[in-house]
């Protein structure tokens, strides 16, 4: 019997007779104790010889029947009354037997003195992982989804375990329980039963903990999170110093990503729709995706609880949050779901994300980015939960996003490592990393199959799959391309083998395009600089872009002069730019730009070295004179290069 504090003297309702003043004072209480039990106590929570407070819901010839919970009832014979009952009469009872049927006999008590103490049912907890079909069980957990069907109310609850599915049927089309909301720590007993190949608990009882059993409730649960959602213990996949402390950094992002699957919430993903930004997305969809399985006894989770999407600005832009922020908001509508967590991979580190941040602030969304361009730490990060930069650590733009989120990955679910060892240099070598590791991650690659070629052509295939994309997901298509979470080695040769060189076909035809029509001139620095007018006489509306134009343009520049190089292409509002072996800094052009300019409107970043500005049409003209003279001031350093450069 568990029983908690003493409740004042009485039967329900009924005051017994006042203790003496002895008593009163703190003597000691030698008086009966008769229990109340709460509504939904058991045979469980009674003993033999035990005094009960009980109601009359019979009377019969030979005797009433009383309740002594909603759950226990039982019959006080005749020969066992002191008195005459109606229905609705309250008494103390003694339990005096409980017969090898179940049935509960007991006496009537005529008591002059007593006190009473509240029983709350403690039942048999079970975790959510380990349920077996045709267990009546009891759970305790958060109510992590409400979703109304057509038929019953689905509440999903989440143990520190798993998470289950629980079917609650008024009738059809009506909310069941309506006073159990999202986040309310409950107990919900029923029979386990399967589902359309998922485990569901037909729920008999839902009910919400009371203020002190939740928080108690909601403390045990909180600490079993923390525990499962610890990460992996494993090494990064090659030695390198510079990266320990970004590594720290991945390690707690890992946790708390671990831990928003263990709580039931939604992550969307936001990700730059180029080779290094799927080198980042995948791996990271797979392993929370697995762990997603892992977690939910429903097999279709992931479907609905994780959702990656590309963008094509360098920034979060308005257009983007809003449309997540709208997915958000009816995914909690129609679907009871918690509001996502937002993870930003190759994007989000600067000062023009900080509006769209501001917007899913309004509804507390928590965000998280992983990325390497050059950030704005004071400006996002008061609205960021964990902010992953190279440059947080004194590094730069050569640590890529994708190098960063294989490890991120791996800490989520170390059992992928194996598909993953080739995608570091992919990433590297897509985002024409210098990092004094890629020799590294391209030895580790060919121990995995992949020489440099095919690291090559596998980032040609995802940059020309991105393209025809755009704001789409294209999930098998990527991880064919990419040999992530892809089921056939052979097609992902052959899809690799169309898609590089249909890539690298219409790369050549741009550039024969284009080539005729760049104009030179050598800056003050020695540096060349090179303009192309995009608009003008690149094809349009077709592969590749504009960054991807001008960036093949300006590498082979750089292989023709071997000198430091810059190449500006330019549209009605934007342009892109790119260096080898000069200092841009382009993040801090942008703002001076703004402020030299400001009616110009430029906006956009980058990398040092790396990036791309949008302006008003009517102000192009100023804005790319302005910039070549911040060019021609810009300091030569020939250690920085956005080509392609791997020892051979």
């Amino acid at each position: 019997m568990s029983d908690n504090t003493a409740g004042d003297s009485g039967t329900r309702g009924d005051s017994s007779p006042e203790p003496d003043a002895d008593t009163a004072e703190g003597a000691a209480d030698d008086r009966p104790t008769v229990y109340d039990l709460a509504s939904d106590c058991t045979l469980e929570d009674a003993e033999v010889d035990a005094l009960y407070h009980a109601e009359v819901n019979c009377v019969v010839d030979y005797g009433i029947f009383v309740d002594v919970s909603d759950a226990l009832s039982g019959l006080v014979h005749e020969s066992n009354l002191d008195g005459d009952y109606a229905v609705g009469d309250r008494l103390v009872v003694r339990l005096t037997e409980v017969k090898e049927n179940g049935d509960v006999a007991f006496d009537d008590e005529n008591l002059d003195d007593y006190r009473t103490e509240t029983v709350v049912h403690e039942p048999t907890v079970s975790r959510v992982r380990g349920l077996t079909p045709g267990d009546e069980v009891t759970v305790e957990g958060e109510v992590v989804q409400a979703k109304q069907t057509g038929g019953p109310t689905i509440f999903a609850v989440a143990d520190a375990s798993g998470v289950v599915s629980c079917a609650a049927f008024e009738e059809a089309g009506v909310r069941a329980y309506p006073e159990v909301e999202v986040g309310d720590m409950v107990h919900v007993s029923g029979t386990v039963e399967t589902r359309e190949n998922a485990l569901q608990l037909e729920v008999d009882s839902l009910k919400r903990l009371p203020e002190g059993r939740a928080a108690e409730a909601r403390e045990r649960f909180e600490a079993a999170l923390d525990e499962r959602a610890e990460p992996a213990d494993v090494d990064p996949l090659v030695e390198w110093e510079a990266f320990e402390p970004i590594h720290d950094d991945l390690r707690e992002l890992a946790r708390l990503l671990r831990r928003t699957v263990l709580a039931g919430r939604p992550i969307r993903v936001r990700h730059h729709a180029d080779g290094d930004g799927m080198c980042a997305a995948i791996p990271v969809q797979l392993a929370l995706e697995n762990f997603v399985c892992d977690v939910h006894e429903d097999p279709d989770a992931a479907q609905h609880l994780f959702k990656r999407l590309p963008s094509k600005a360098p920034y979060y832009e308005m257009e983007d949050v809003t449309r997540d922020l709208n997915f958000a908001l009816e995914g909690r509508a129609r679907h009871g779901q918690k509001l996502p967590f937002l993870l930003m991979l190759d994007n989000g580190s600067t000062e023009e994300d900080v509006p769209a941040y501001e917007n899913l602030a309004h509804y507390d969304i928590p965000i998280a980015v992983v990325d390497h361009h050059h950030p704005d730490p004071e400006a996002v990060e008061p609205l960021l939960d964990a902010h992953v930069n190279p440059y947080l650590h004194d590094e730069d733009y050569r640590v890529t996003t994708g190098m960063m989120c294989v490890e991120l990955a791996r800490l989520i679910d170390p059992s992928i490592t194996g598909e993953l060892e080739h995608v570091p240099a992919v990433a590297g070598l897509s985002d024409r990393s210098k990092a004094e590791t890629m020799d590294d991650y391209v030895a580790l690659a060919e121990g995995a199959g992949y020489d440099e070629s095919d690291l090559l052509d596998i980032g040609e295939a995802l940059d020309y799959a991105a393209h025809w994309l755009r704001y789409s997901e294209g999930k098998t298509l990527v991880n064919d391309a990419l040999n992530v979470g892809c089921e056939d080695e052979a097609r992902h040769e052959e899809l690799v083998e169309f898609l590089s060189e249909r890539a690298d076909r219409d790369v050549q035809r741009q550039l024969d395009a284009v080539d005729d029509h760049v104009e030179h001139e050598r800056l003050a620095s020695g540096a060349h600089l090179y303009r192309i007018d995009l608009d003008e006489y690149a094809h349009r509306f077709t592969y590749p872009a504009p960054g991807k134009t001008t960036g093949e343009l300006h590498d082979t520049r750089v292989k023709e002069t071997g000198d430091p190089v810059i190449t500006i292409g330019y549209g009605p509002d934007f342009c892109v730019l790119r260096s080898d072996g000069v200092r841009l800094d382009i993040p801090n052009m942008v703002t001076e730009l703004n402020e030299e300019l400001p009616e110009a409107g430029v906006s956009g970043g980058g990398h040092l070295v790396v990036g791309s500005i949008k302006f008003v049409k009517g102000r192009r003209s100023a804005v790319i004179e302005t910039l070549v003279e911040k060019m021609a001031d810009a300091e030569i350093d020939e250690a920085l290069s956005s080509t392609v450069a791997i020892d051979d």
